[in-house]
């Protein structure tokens, strides 16, 4: 410090006061050193009587007692012998500046030049090399961090963000933890928007966060204030990489208040509710022409397109185009950056093959397909059935999910007759399935679906790698009402189950590059959900039901998979007083790897927890 001081002071333009001020200074320097040398001279002469002293005060402090009650004397103070010379401690490796930085006990003047040295009136004999401060690194400052530190922090904040290009990201959305319904929506909570304004670099990371998944209203009106909004900001337009847009199927219908006044007037909110206004058809919502042509114009980065149709009693079609004199429907507009295509609440969107083949048309580069029915009709089967035997061989995934009550039910419902009395459904489905690299599926299947699958596929051609089946129930043929049903306690569905496990194995003898095959069934009710059967094979391993007939099979087909455990039983079964079956389950909480089948017989009778 008394460096730095000196360096800014040492600019002086008159002689005499330069010399006049560094002496002084320079007794300010040395004034405070004269007691410490006066002690230090003196500290040779009582030598002899400090070790008297301080022996027989030691002698003192060890002979004297005390207790709380009564305390000793107090011991007189030792004067501490002062060493001559201090060394200082050694500087942690760990601290920013590990070198001791030392005093320097000669000053310069920063005006000096090198003739100067040597000279009365230079203020140091020997110059001073360059600062230390000069010899360490430049402190890096935010913005000139690298681009991989600042992801990784705000991934840690918003959450990590899943590639729209890759295939390994979300190819089967049922075993994966995410899908694209999440995937790609990270939090816009103003906490964390705020963060833009940090520097200009986080505005860009965060804004690409904050715009990859926007959900948008499909009436005309919200396009409009869409298309203006991103007019005004096109830098954000490369950022959509997902657009979701639903269809309202609802429009408040309010009593007009004053005789010719059309505009919708705010309802009156009572306690009980809203009392004046009414729903009807919507009657602003937009075509899916337009919904593509807005699509296409402004996210040409766009890879998933998200179409949801709505549900409710009698919903409305979604009109793909205004119709001309002829009700000849044109063409949508092309988007060639779509990838993935969602549609929820398929049937208000696609109920026929030419409704698909209109939007395949418009989605070149179409490669996924999720399909989602909000409530199972036979015209849902009916109508998918006759869509796959269109399937474009572009379309490389499929996710398709029919029923989506998770539920069992006690016998075959209606509307699956009608189903198979024209047509058997698990056929339609392997036909399409065998030109597949994914397919996932929640609804009705049967063995069948596994036998006829491996007849259509060729051994040699085949890319199928991954099925991913979720079981409402198997599909039986000439089965009585009351043997119909699903549950593990129906031993006609278990038997069925097993049956389409074996199905599933056999085909594996042709399906050369499965690598994931998954058949589960859930049931929301269930009173032991662990109970719930299921069979995967994955990564070699095996898990789930088993019997003797599927290990011999499993051991035909692939002698390389290996069950990761087989136990007889599961868990300490017993009689209640009401002659219930009772069972304490060894797997309360950890995950199921090992059903054996013939156990299920036990739970036919009714069954009972602990």
């Amino acid at each position: 410090m008394i460096m730095v001081g000196m360096r800014e002071s040492a600019v002086f333009h008159d002689e005499d006061v330069a010399a006049n001020s560094f002496e002084a200074h320079s007794q300010s320097l040395y004034l405070p050193r004269e007691p410490y040398l006066q002690s230090d001279l003196s500290s040779d002469r009582d030598d002899d009587e400090d070790e008297g002293t301080a022996t027989v005060e030691l002698a003192a402090i060890m002979t004297t007692t005390s207790t709380p009650v009564t305390p000793g004397p107090a011991s007189p103070p030792l004067e501490q012998p002062k060493p001559t010379d201090f060394v200082p401690p050694t500087r942690p490796s760990s601290t920013p500046f590990p070198n001791a930085q030392q005093g320097q006990t000669d000053i310069r003047c920063l005006t000096c030049q090198p003739d100067c040295f040597g000279s009365d009136d230079c203020m140091v004999t020997n110059p001073v090399s360059t600062p230390a401060v000069a010899e360490q690194n430049p402190i890096l400052t935010l913005a000139q961090l690298p681009a991989e530190i600042h992801e990784c922090i705000l991934d840690h904040i918003f959450g990590y963000r899943v590639s729209t290009t890759s295939p390994s990201s979300l190819n089967i959305p049922s075993v994966n933890a995410r899908s694209w319904s999440t995937a790609l929506r990270h939090s816009r909570r103003k906490e964390l928007s705020n963060l833009a304004l940090v520097c200009s670099l986080w505005r860009d990371l965060i804004q690409q966060r904050l715009y990859r998944h926007i959900k948008l209203k499909a009436t005309v009106h919200c396009s409009n204030d869409v298309m203006a909004f991103f007019v005004r900001h096109p830098h954000l337009r490369t950022y959509v990489k997902h657009v979701e847009i639903w269809f309202p199927v609802f429009q408040p219908k309010f009593h007009v208040t004053v005789p010719g006044d059309t505009s919708l007037a705010l309802p009156t909110v009572s306690p009980e509710g809203i009392a004046s206004a009414t729903y009807a058809l919507p009657t602003d919502n937009s075509t899916l022409e337009e919904v593509f042509y807005l699509v296409s114009m402004q996210f040409p980065e766009a890879r998933v397109l998200t179409l949801e149709g709505g549900e409710r009693k009698k919903a409305p079609r979604v009109k793909f185009s205004f119709s001309g004199p002829t009700s000849v429907t044109r063409d949508l507009p092309e988007i060639s950056s779509i990838r993935t295509l969602i549609v929820k609440g398929q049937w208000n969107i696609i109920r026929q093959p030419k409704d698909w083949e209109v939007i395949s048309r418009a989605l070149p580069n179409l490669e996924e397909w999720h399909g989602t029915y909000a409530k199972p009709k036979s015209k849902s089967y009916l109508s998918m059935a006759s869509t796959l035997e269109c399937l474009d061989p572009k379309i490389t995934s499929l996710n398709l999910c029919l029923e989506c009550d998770y539920r069992r039910e006690m016998t075959c419902p209606p509307y699956y007759l009608k189903v198979c009395e024209q047509l058997h459904w698990c056929e339609k489905l392997a036909k399409a399935a065998s030109s597949l690299e994914h397919l996932s599926y929640t609804g009705r299947v049967c063995h069948g679906f596994f036998d006829m699958l491996a007849k259509y596929s060729n051994s040699r051609t085949t890319r199928l790698k991954t099925i991913d089946l979720t079981v409402k129930n198997c599909c039986r043929q000439n089965a009585q009402w009351n043997e119909s049903g699903s549950g593990i306690t129906d031993m006609h569905f278990i038997t069925a189950f097993e049956q389409l496990v074996l199905g599933g194995i056999r085909a594996l003898e042709r399906l050369k590059s499965v690598e994931l095959l998954r058949i589960r069934y859930v049931d929301l009710d269930s009173p032991v959900p662990p109970l719930n059967p299921y069979f995967m094979i994955r990564d070699g391993w095996c898990s789930g039901v088993w019997s003797d007939e599927i290990v011999a099979e499993i051991n035909r087909v692939r002698p390389d998979i290996r069950f990761e455990e087989m136990v007889d039983s599961f868990g300490e079964v017993g009689y209640n007083k009401e002659g219930r079956l009772v069972i304490n389950p060894d797997f309360p909480k950890s995950r199921v790897l090992s059903l054996k089948l013939a156990n299920y017989a036990m739970l036919s009778g009714g069954i009972a927890i602990m």
